[in-house]
């Protein structure tokens, strides 16, 4: 008999990989040829050559013992302080590999970041539309989500007077996922400066400490002269969950980190309890040779222009048959306004021409539908006839 904890965990399993189960089923009917998948973020460009030869050279020449073997709960001194000075380089910042926790993804930086701050009936802010798995990160700890309403008439930037108005005594924390899934956008330099300056001052009235959690899986997946402000440049108790599961291709891996600024709120005491949860949460440590490559690629880049060019040539596509897009500028996803209001029976309807979207309701964002476009180019460019297909249903 299951716990009651995790009876709705089940009755609501995560609609993505619903979606993605539903599209291997029609792979086998119909053919993957003739099935449009855009329900994962899966990345179809492959890892960064440099990445295969780091690991073929390590497994040839390191010690096989340090290669599969344990080390710190932290990670490998050495791949902590190739991170810190590349984050040093890119952002002027001096941190060291103390501030560096290796994690098994950006899922789990969240995680034993929120067991770390969190005690039952604390809160903590998520702006929607937002990542579907806030809620149950925030919930494993008994912590509280308090949703922010969004904002479309922004380009869903962050509704930062309602979080104001939002923010108790309890509030610990406030998620920002920068470039933000589901809807493509990017926070610039005067959104984040406002909400520090928001904060800071919440801060000094209620007299606690609230902390940015910035979850960055797609930090670098910008387009168009965008750029991703580094938020401890803004504001001093910020806690940065990241991944390399989107830029380097490597979601699989499970491989990324936590930074925890020096200028943080009792830093120190928070490496050591960060580190810790890292441990009991049964991960204890993030996997090893994954690491050791991370160490020597820590320049490696992703194929943006491969991205940019699937979300221009998918936001044309589906402009120009009449439908409603917010225009990304980062990640890989495509934020669709739904004909109808529900949007849950409108992905029902583009699945009947074998395309797989996720509603906009799996991210407290009804009315809209998620396309992720991480996808081969041939699958827009063979899945247009069925969304024109829908959209001659709708539109003028």
């Amino acid at each position: 008999m299951i716990s009651k904890f995790m009876e709705p965990r089940v009755a609501n399993n995560s609609v993505i990989r619903q979606m993605f189960e539903e599209g291997k089923r029609l792979a086998k009917i119909y053919g993957a040829e003739n099935v449009y998948d855009f329900s994962l973020g899966n990345p179809n460009v492959p890892a960064p050559e440099e990445l295969k030869d780091a690991i073929i050279d390590i497994l040839n020449s390191e010690d096989p013992v340090k290669v599969h073997g344990y080390m710190s709960n932290a990670g490998f001194e050495e791949t902590r302080q190739a991170i810190a000075d590349d984050l040093n380089r890119r952002f002027g910042t001096d941190y060291k590999w103390e501030n560096v926790i290796m994690t098994a993804g950006a899922g789990s930086s969240l995680n034993i970041t929120l067991k770390t701050i969190l005690d039952p009936g604390d809160e903590v802010l998520v702006f929607a539309p937002y990542f579907v798995e806030y809620n149950n990160y925030i919930s494993n700890y008994g912590g509280v989500p308090v949703v922010v309403s969004p904002d479309p008439e922004s380009g869903f930037m962050p509704n930062i007077a309602e979080m104001k108005e939002k923010i108790t005594p309890q509030t610990k924390a406030v998620i920002i996922n920068n470039p933000n899934n589901p809807t493509g956008a990017v926070y610039p330099e005067p959104v984040i400066q406002e909400l520090a300056d928001a904060l800071k001052a919440r801060e000094q009235e209620l007299g606690t400490v609230i902390y940015i959690i910035c979850d960055e899986p797609y930090r670098e997946l910008v387009y168009g002269g965008a750029s991703v402000p580094h938020v401890p440049n803004y504001y001093d108790d910020t806690i940065i969950g990241y991944s390399y599961s989107k830029s380097l291709s490597l979601p699989g891996e499970r491989i990324g980190y936590v930074l925890v600024p020096p200028q943080s709120d009792e830093s120190a005491e928070f490496i050591d309890a960060v580190t810790i949860a890292n441990r009991i949460s049964g991960i204890v440590n993030a996997p090893s040779l994954i690491q050791l490559a991370i160490a020597r690629c820590t320049d490696a880049k992703a194929n943006i222009a491969f991205y940019e060019k699937n979300g221009t040539d998918l936001y044309n596509g589906l402009t120009s048959a009449g439908y409603e897009c917010v225009k990304p500028s980062g990640a890989f996803y495509l934020w669709v306004k739904t004909p109808i209001e529900d949007d849950s029976a409108f992905a029902e309807e583009l699945k009947e021409h074998n395309i797989l979207v996720t509603p906009g309701s799996a991210f407290a964002g009804p009315g809209y539908i998620r396309i992720s476009y991480c996808v081969a180019h041939e699958t827009i460019l063979n899945s247009m006839p069925g969304f024109l297909a829908v959209a001659q249903k709708y539109f003028k």
